[in-house]
């Protein structure tokens, strides 16, 4: 099988894993992923990812209960019903508690370009945050190609603040997403995709 067949099939045989083993991973497997990751393509090539590996039990549920009292306020505060937010809180920190490991990914605009308007200066951080989402998106499937379950959970982006607070993290880190990863528990079947006709244009 060529090398770009054998790209094609790991991508169509990832899923998202939410449910693991509780086998600690080694530090060489988590460092594998985060090397893929680091070697992703980025904006002027300031590789603005920042990445923040809990493997204790307690920083991720420090953190799970700095995100789920944002979620909690946010959801109360749009009327949404209580027992309904509370079993979604409950369902987010299970997630990230029982997984062995979590990769917080953040941004940093520290070496990014600085701009007078604010038409370009919204652009550059566009532009730093999809050069992040490359990297995320390397790292998962690298954890594939590890044999590993990975889920990405965007919980960050509602709670930047709280998830920094929580992890005692620098001013200018903005937590982006959260990667679960561990061996899976589960295997999940494949999720329905829009067809290629559907999602392209050809000029």
């Amino acid at each position: 099988m060529s090398a770009s067949k054998q790209l094609l099939d790991l991508m169509r045989r990832r899923r998202s894993v939410r449910r693991f083993r509780p086998t600690p991973l080694a530090d060489l497997r988590v460092k594998r992923v985060l090397e893929a990751a680091r070697l992703a393509p980025s904006a002027h090539n300031r590789q603005p990812w920042r990445f923040v590996v809990l493997r204790d039990e307690g920083e991720r549920a420090r953190l799970a209960d700095a995100m789920g009292a944002r979620l909690r306020s946010d959801r109360l505060a749009d009327g949404a019903d209580p027992e309904v937010v509370e079993a979604d809180v409950v369902r987010s920190r299970i997630r990230l508690v029982q997984a062995p490991c979590a990769i917080l990914v953040c941004l940093t605009l520290h070496a990014m370009d600085r701009y007078p308007d604010e038409r370009r200066t919204a652009a550059e951080e566009r532009m730093a945050v999809q050069s992040v989402a490359m990297a995320g998106e390397n790292l998962l499937l690298a954890a594939s190609a590890e044999g590993l379950g990975a889920c990405w959970m965007c919980a960050p982006v509602f709670a930047p603040q709280e998830a920094r607070r929580a992890l005692g993290l620098p001013d200018d880190w903005e937590p982006q997403g959260i990667v679960l990863l561990g061996e899976p528990a589960e295997d999940p079947g494949p999720r329905g995709r829009l067809s290629l006709e559907e999602v392209t244009l050809w000029r």
